[in-house]
């Protein structure tokens, strides 16, 4: 069955039932009288009704032609799922036809919308190209700070313990060729650092005379302190660490980490120089500037 003369044949039904619902109307209301006119209410009243009951009889021949030009469908239609709906004996399922059909008026705009966008878009083809101004230039390779050799990264703790005395420094290769420094700082305190290439990742501090077993200083790594005064500066050691950490300069970012960290040299003889005093609730100042590397209670911290 072709949709063109069924599309004219419900278009006219439409224009039908409009003209109908229009002559109801009038026949309730009656002719409205404005004072314009000069014929009889009556009179016009019959016009009226004379000339819309015309255009309902025009209309009735168009449907009827119309409906003389269709062609009977081949075969019955099918509803698929939907011929179930009439075996539904509760209300709630018989609803579901309205729906059903408001979906499909949906599916048809649908349809309709995008015949035209494409019929649109054909006419005005639409041509896309991204280019980038710099895609022609060399890209420069960034090195990265987890591939460097063992050799560059054994130089600079070298340097680094030729430039504190007081600094043990002992490197260890626990896991393949990434670095495990155990750290002794006199007779005040430990370090274990964990380093990724040249980056550091991790930092315990502990006291100088706590046992650690330099064969095994992956295992020290999870095993904190037994002092508070060490497991405090283990917390700001991290956060320095985080401080000074660089991608684009890495040996300045160890050198002032290592830097900081001989600067708890002096932990138990210095004074916090907020409140001049070296105790503070029995535990001298663990705090030390990033910057000027001045002691600080950590609650006298600026």
């Amino acid at each position: 069955m072709e949709l063109n003369p069924m599309q004219v044949a419900l278009n006219t039904v439409r224009t039908l039932r409009l003209e109908l619902m229009q002559l109801i109307i009038e026949i309730g209301e009656g002719v409205k009288d404005d004072g314009s006119q000069t014929e009889s209410k009556d009179n016009r009243y019959m016009y009226s009704m004379n000339e819309m009951v015309g255009k309902l009889g025009l209309h009735m021949r168009d449907l009827e032609q119309v409906v003389g030009s269709l062609s009977s469908p081949p075969g019955a239609m099918l509803l698929y799922n939907t011929s179930f709906l009439t075996q539904e004996s509760t209300s709630d399922r018989q609803a579901l036809y309205t729906p059903l059909v408001s979906s499909h008026k949906w599916l048809d705009k649908v349809h309709k919308f995008s015949s035209n966008a494409v019929q649109i878009l054909s006419q005005n083809s639409l041509k896309k190209s991204y280019y980038n101004s710099s895609s022609n230039k060399k890209k420069r390779q960034q090195s990265s700070l987890h591939n460097i050799s063992p050799q560059a990264v054994d130089v600079l703790l070298t340097n680094i313990d030729r430039m504190f005395p007081e600094m043990s420094i002992t490197i260890t290769r626990p896991c393949a060729s990434n670095v495990v420094l155990l750290v002794g700082l006199s007779r005040v305190l430990q370090a274990i650092i964990s380093f990724k290439g040249v980056m550091i990742e991790w930092v315990i501090v502990k006291g100088f005379n706590e046992p650690i077993n330099p064969n095994s200083l992956q295992q020290e790594l999870w095993q904190e302190s037994r002092y508070y005064v060490f497991r405090k500066i283990t917390d700001h050691a991290n956060a320095a660490m985080l401080h000074f950490s660089s991608p684009t300069l890495p040996d300045l970012s160890v050198r002032s980490f290592m830097t900081w960290l001989n600067s708890y040299l002096i932990l138990f003889n210095s004074v916090c120089k907020a409140c001049g005093n070296r105790l503070l609730n029995a535990y001298p100042p663990t705090w030390r500037d990033l910057r000027s590397l001045d002691t600080y209670h950590y609650e006298c911290k600026p």
